[in-house]
């Protein structure tokens, strides 16, 4: 199709069009040599003047900026795929107005792209995915010139439009204009309808909201969506005119609003250059809390936005907030970078959070706090969200990872420091201990196993961006940036960062660069980029094996796995040796530790021992990402004298050491771990508990089958109690603290697993005096009570929840009411709830996978779920899209209780017929490994943990 001056988009998959560095003769006439010359020079003057005044140094300093017109392209035998957009041509702003028609679930849109081309070009490349493109101009140097279109095709296997022009592009300054459309509908990425229900007159209102990291900027407007095409925006929404309670958000303060025939127009201030999945629009009916901070010389307004009957939630969000922005200023001594801060809960959000500059959006439960409804542990997840997310204002938004591969220096440090910012806002958590069991020890379980990945990794396609989004690239990440502070010193390390994100603020940078920086700042005391590299490109990591020889300890690594005998993949850079920093302290020094290095590169090293001491422990505090494993006496003393070690950490650290190399098969004996768990009795931390619980509760799984469960549930019931009676369930307001109140839900919940009389007769005789007598139930203890009240309750009380679940609005209670629904014994109401799953009035979208897999936790359902995932895996993949890593996060979860071989072949069965994993590929490796080390368990392991229950039925068991 040809038109003059613009192009009515064609519709059809086609190959990449050609794009040869070398212009085409054919055709052309004679064009006088001088004036070429001369237009050429003034031309290539003129981009390079305005690039300096419009988008500074970064613009030509992209680390991959190797001027090129050859496309990435992956091939493959059903499609070719380009991978990556040409770097020759570079958006600088974007004047972008959005007008969503929210009643009727669509909108219009059109955006002025101004960029610069910097090499000769016959097309202009631009993501775009479904979207309507109804309209295209082009422009050569400040609107002076009109380029005719020949065509605009889409490259949909891409998602990019590519626009032809009738002559090729010479280097200069091009303005691209588009109209588009596109849908609100069926979906919570891109830009997208949220609803909510009013509880005093029942009505359902609507908004507009937005979420596109990391691939979905382009289903809203026609952008070049990659992290380094950063780009100023002047953004323009249009909001209803007849419904004045509505209001238009975006990224920077509005500036001023002009009403127009179809509503009232929101003009924003221009922003600062960021990436394109940072921006955000909303349109919406939400009131707010606010405050201030102080950044540098200005004040900065802070708000927090919730629907309007649910503002007064926003209080605590508002709190804290206030204090962590004011902890990340000093820490990172960079004035806060946008002129607002702005956070809002959005009714339906896939994540949990996401970091969009000055307009942070959360979902309900992460932001909301109702001090009646909402637990302990609530307050603490919206405290870590939300400084996660306003870590990023620097790391990740101020300075962005050049591409995806190096998503860990975004979200790993974010992850990290958001522990800082709990625990500036909130001392009294213990959030720096804390870490070992929020983030550690699940990403040391993954990362032993062949489902794993290098921290940095090559990625390409969407789904390959959008799985990267996992336990390896936040918990692992968070976890070396934790080991290497330590290795360099917090001071060296917050020196280095804050050197990082000046030199590199407002562009992109690689992990290379944050080396390069702490280099600097540490000399030549430690290597440091030899150290990381070690850590970052390959995957696992070490066991560490002490051994007694003489006055001295030898110590060796080799790779840690859950089984050895299924590796995976056994190619490395470094042959799977790391650079680790060794540290450990005595029961004289416990609060000092000593540090040595063990290089790569060298089979083991000696350390003298410590003279007259009674215990050495290796790695404190659980710094290092690594496991320590020693020989019989060593361990037997660690054991007799875990109960007097200061730290937190380090309790913690030596039981989910011992459990999980016992796990592995014969590297430990069952033995020691369940030892050690003897001094529980005299435990009442919550951190500990945390771990002994998770591994207890491991254990009971894998014995339901066996003689000794009934008496392996007593000795549970045994170490328990103590912490059971000095807990109970009486809650003192004024003597209870955080983690007091954390412990208490722990111990209770492992005490009813366990089936302790008690406890059992107490949840039951609470569930039904709150459900038939209305009688109140706190915070804390709601989810327990209903989860472990309806175990045993009856149809009657499973509908009466129902209609409770139903007409609750508040998303924390919904969860827990949902647990207990889900907890029922009797199949049929299971069936009935995972029915009602697909009506979103009763069960939210982003609830739907939550849903599932608390029906899959009841050993009731989890048959069931499996049955009904891969009979309905169709409607599931029609409804949420491969793309969706939540849909492939499903099967590790509701498959991680198989013990068999029976159930093994029907997942590998499953998988193969429907080979298509899209964003879930890694999650099913992760499912299939997890089930075969459970076989392997009960092969190797059954039998040892019988024998100790046996060995201590008489002692320890009451």
């Amino acid at each position: 199709m040809t038109v003059t001056g613009s192009a009515r988009f064609h519709r059809r998959n086609v190959a990449p069009p050609p794009n040869n560095s070398e212009k085409s003769k054919k055709g052309k006439s004679c064009y006088p040599v001088l004036l070429s010359l001369c237009l050429f020079l003034a031309i290539l003057c003129t981009c390079l003047l305005s690039a300096l005044v419009l988008i500074g140094k970064h613009l030509y300093q992209n680390k991959n900026d190797t001027v090129s017109e050859d496309l990435t392209v992956i091939s493959s035998k059903k499609q070719s795929f380009i991978a990556r957009l040409p770097n020759d041509t570079i958006p600088f702003h974007y004047d972008l107005t959005i007008m969503p028609h929210i009643d009727r679930g669509d909108f219009k849109g059109k955006v002025n792209i101004s960029l610069i081309i910097k090499r000769t070009r016959r097309n202009i490349l631009v993501h775009s995915k479904d979207l309507s493109i109804d309209k295209v101009d082009l422009y050569f140097n400040n609107n002076s010139k009109v380029i005719e279109v020949q065509n605009v095709e889409e490259i949909a296997t891409s998602e990019l439009i590519s626009v032809i022009p009738k002559d090729e592009l010479y280097p200069g300054f091009y303005y691209l204009n588009l109209e588009f459309s596109g849908n609100l509908l069926n979906k919570t990425k891109g830009l997208y309808r949220s609803q909510y229900r009013k509880s005093d007159t029942n009505e359902t209102r609507a908004i507009a909201t937005s979420k596109f990291e990391p691939t979905y900027a382009r289903q809203a407007f026609p952008c070049f969506d990659e992290p380094n095409m950063k780009a100023s925006y002047t953004v323009h929404i249009l909001k209803p005119k007849d419904d004045k309670s509505y209001i238009a958000l975006s990224n920077m303060p509005q500036e001023k609003e002009e009403t127009q025939e179809n509503g009232i127009m929101v003009h924003f201030k221009p922003s600062v250059r960021m990436s394109t999945y940072l921006s955000c629009f909303i349109v919406c009916d939400f009131k707010y809390t606010n405050d201030s901070f102080l950044s540098g010389k200005d004040t900065v307004p802070l708000r927090v936005y919730a629907t309007p009957e649910q503002v007064e939630k926003t209080a605590y969000a508002l709190q804290t907030a206030k204090r962590v922005i004011e902890y990340f200023l000093k820490y990172f001594n960079i004035d806060y970078p946008l002129p607002k801060l702005d956070l809002i809960a959005i009714p339906d959000f896939v994540s949990g959070a996401m970091e969009h500059w000055g307009l942070v959006t959360f979902r309900e439960t992460a932001l909301l706090f109702d001090k009646n409804k909402s637990s302990t542990a609530n307050q603490q997840r919206i405290a870590t969200v939300v400084a996660h997310e306003l870590a990023h204002s620097w790391f990740g938004n101020l300075v962005t990872m050049d591409w995806w591969n190096d998503l860990w220096l975004n979200e790993g440090f974010a992850s990290y420091i958001q522990y800082k910012g709990v625990d500036a806002a909130e001392p009294k958590w213990e959030m720096l201990h804390q870490f070992l069991i929020e983030d550690l020890h699940a990403v040391l379980s993954k990362d032993a196993t062949p489902a794993s990945h290098p921290i940095v990794q090559t990625v390409v396609t969407p789904d390959q961006i959008t799985e990267i989004f996992d336990t390896i690239t936040y918990n692992k990440g968070a976890s070396l940036l934790r080991m290497l502070e330590d290795a360099v010193t917090p001071t060296n390390f917050q020196k280095g960062v804050t050197a990082y994100l000046n030199k590199h603020q407002g562009g992109n940078a690689v992990t290379a660069d944050l080396l390069k920086e702490l280099q600097t700042i540490v000399g030549d005391s430690i290597d440091v980029t030899t150290f990381m590299d070690t850590w970052t490109q390959q995957m696992g990591y070490p066991i560490l094996t002490i051994k007694e020889e003489g006055d001295t300890f030898v110590i060796t690594q080799k790779r840690f796995l859950k089984d050895p005998e299924n590796p995976g993949n056994t190619e490395s850079p470094y042959g799977y040796k790391w650079m680790v920093p060794v540290t450990y302290i005595t029961d004289k020094n416990q609060t000092k530790p000593v540090l040595e290095w063990f290089d790569h590169t060298k089979s083991n090293i000696t350390i003298k021992k410590p003279t007259n001491v009674k215990w050495v422990k290796f790695n404190y505090n659980q710094v290092g990402y690594y496991r320590v494993n020693y020989p019989k006496n060593m361990w037997q003393t660690l054991s007799e004298n875990i109960g007097n070690m200061q730290s937190i950490s380090d309790r913690t650290h030596l039981l989910e050491e011992a459990f999980s190399i016992a796990e592995s098969g014969n590297e430990l004996d069952y033995n020691v771990p369940l030892d050690l768990t003897l001094y529980l009795k005299k435990e009442f931390n919550y951190i500990p508990w945390s771990v002994a619980a998770s591994k207890l509760e491991q254990l009971r799984k894998y014995l339901t089958d066996s003689l000794e469960y009934s008496n392996y549930l007593k000795y549970v019931v045994n170490i328990v109690t103590p912490a059971y009676n000095e807990l109970t369930w009486d809650e003192k307001p004024s003597g209870d603290d955080h983690l007091r109140k954390r412990a208490r839900i722990t111990i209770l919940n492992i005490a009813c697993t366990m089936g302790h009389t008690d406890c059992k007769e107490k949840v039951r005789e609470k569930f039904l005096g709150w459900l038939d007598e209305k009688k109140e139930i706190s915070q804390d203890l709601r989810s327990i009570v209903f989860e472990y009240g309806m175990e045993e309750s009856t149809e009657r009380e499973w509908n009466k929840l129902l209609e409770i679940f139903k007409k609750e609005n508040d998303a924390n209670e919904k969860l827990n009411l949902m647990r207990g629904l889900a907890s029922i014994k009797e199949p049929s109401l299971l069936k009935k709830l995972i029915e009602l799953g697909k009506n979103e009035d009763i069960i939210r979208g982003q609830d739907y996978f939550t849903m599932l897999q608390y029906v899959s936790a009841n050993p009731i359902g989890t048959s069931i779920v499996w049955d009904y995932v891969r009979e309905n895996w169709d409607y599931l993949v029609n409804r949420f899209t491969l793309n969706d890593r939540y849909l492939g996060r499903l099967i590790p979860a509701i498959t991680s209780t198989f013990t068999t071989k029976t159930k093994l072949k029907e997942m590998e069965e499953f998988f193969a017929a429907n080979p298509e994993a899209g964003a879930g590929a890694a999650s099913r490796e992760e499912a299939l490994a997890n089930v075969k080390n459970n076989i392997k368990w009960i092969e190797t392991n059954k039998a040892k943990v019988e024998d100790w229950i046996k060995k201590n039925s008489k002692t320890n068991f009451s």
